[in-house]
């Protein structure tokens, strides 16, 4: 084991994710580890000459196939997680109104257990249900707030979207006549992926691992010597999911999200070409929460693309679009969705500030 530990001063410069810019072999650890495939945004607002002196931007990604985070392992960690009778895992039935009815029977299961017998208030339902677990010790680092977003628009169908406390997200599944009726819809799924969520067959045990871990090696013609060796695809899954025993699906889907950010961006292949071990790449960004600077690098890896060719970023919005409304009917967990076209609305703007600074000045 010894012969893999990788000395501090070779671990920067082989954990860099930029395959363009800012990827020569000096720097500190702490912009090395930065989550973008080209350049920070800075050098992007002072001149096209900068971007024509590069090597040129990464090509766009490939689509998303989550297994190819290392090797195959994660095939069944897509966005759905199996979180729930919303997600991909126990129901995400074709027909909504399996889904309407599923939703509507654990709803008024929890009303009858907290609330008796009655109409219900999901919204409230909801952001009581999220309270108690605070006040019950969950670690809530932002606390117990539940977020919603309506989609702007002048007449139905309304869109709403809610976000829970630790980062999942949901949506209105049905057809909404109105806004109130958008937000009790969101507030709907996403109390009863909560409080199915809370089911010990949503926590990751020894036995789930276990079983996680045979069934990828079935699924990829594995043997049994890949699972202990954290190099390896299906190694470096176990060691995901025994860093993160005890969690719930719901927990475990939020930080799943960062990584299907990665790939998609296309860091996890530039970490990869710099032989960046699996291990190494998991157990740093299984520490990092998805914020406002990933955001930004991201972002600017999608101008430098646009900046070489002209549409993807348009393209890439109208693909990511259509996923998320898929994905919203089938009442599946949206975060991974929401990010994306976030970081691409994210990189219009910087796009527009780009070219704004290259105007002559009157």
């Amino acid at each position: 084991m010894e012969s893999n530990v990788i000395p501090d001063s070779v671990r920067p410069q082989r954990l860099q994710p930029g395959i363009g810019f800012g990827s020569g072999p000096t720097g500190t650890l702490r912009s090395s580890l930065r989550p973008g495939v080209t350049v920070p945004i800075a050098p992007l607002l002072s001149s096209p000459a900068s971007l024509s002196a590069s090597s040129g931007p990464p090509p766009p990604p490939p689509p998303l196939q989550l297994h190819s985070l290392y090797g195959g392992a994660g095939a069944g960690l897509g966005p759905g997680l199996g979180l729930g009778p919303g997600a991909s895992g126990h129901c995400n039935p074709r027909n909504p109104a399996v889904l309407k009815e599923a939703v509507e029977a654990v709803v008024r299961s929890f009303a009858k257990h907290t609330q008796g017998y009655g109409r219900v208030n999901v919204v409230e339902a909801l952001q009581e249900f999220w309270q108690m677990k605070l006040t019950r010790g969950a670690d809530l680092r932002n606390g117990a707030l539940v977020v919603y977003e309506m989609v702007p628009s002048n007449s139905p169908p309304y869109v709403c979207y809610v976000s829970l406390p630790g980062g999942s997200c949901f949506g209105s599944f049905q057809f909404c006549p109105t806004k109130a009726e958008a937000r009790r819809s969101a507030a709907k799924i996403a109390l009863m992926n909560s409080v199915f969520n809370e089911h010990p067959s949503r926590r990751i045990t020894d036995d789930f691992i276990e079983k996680s871990v045979s069934e990828a090696l079935a699924s990829f013609n594995g043997n049994r010597e890949e699972a202990d060796n954290p190099n390896t695809g299906i190694g470096a899954f176990r060691f995901m999911l025994e860093s993160n025993k005890g969690k719930s699906m719901l927990e475990f889907q939020e930080l799943m999200t960062v990584f299907q950010l990665l790939h998609w961006n296309g860091s996890l292949k530039a970490m990869r070409e710099r032989q960046c071990s699996r291990q190494e790449v998991l157990a740093h960004y299984s520490h990092r929460a998805l914020d406002d600077d990933m955001r930004t690098q991201m972002a600017a890896d999608w101008v430098n693309r646009e900046q070489s060719v002209a549409g993807t970023i348009t393209q890439e919005v109208a693909s990511t679009e259509r996923e998320l409304e898929d994905a919203r009917l089938a009442g599946r967990e949206l975060r991974f969705y929401k990010e994306k076209k976030d970081i691409l609305m994210l990189a219009v703007g910087q796009l527009s500030a780009a070219n704004a600074a290259t105007l002559p000045s009157h």
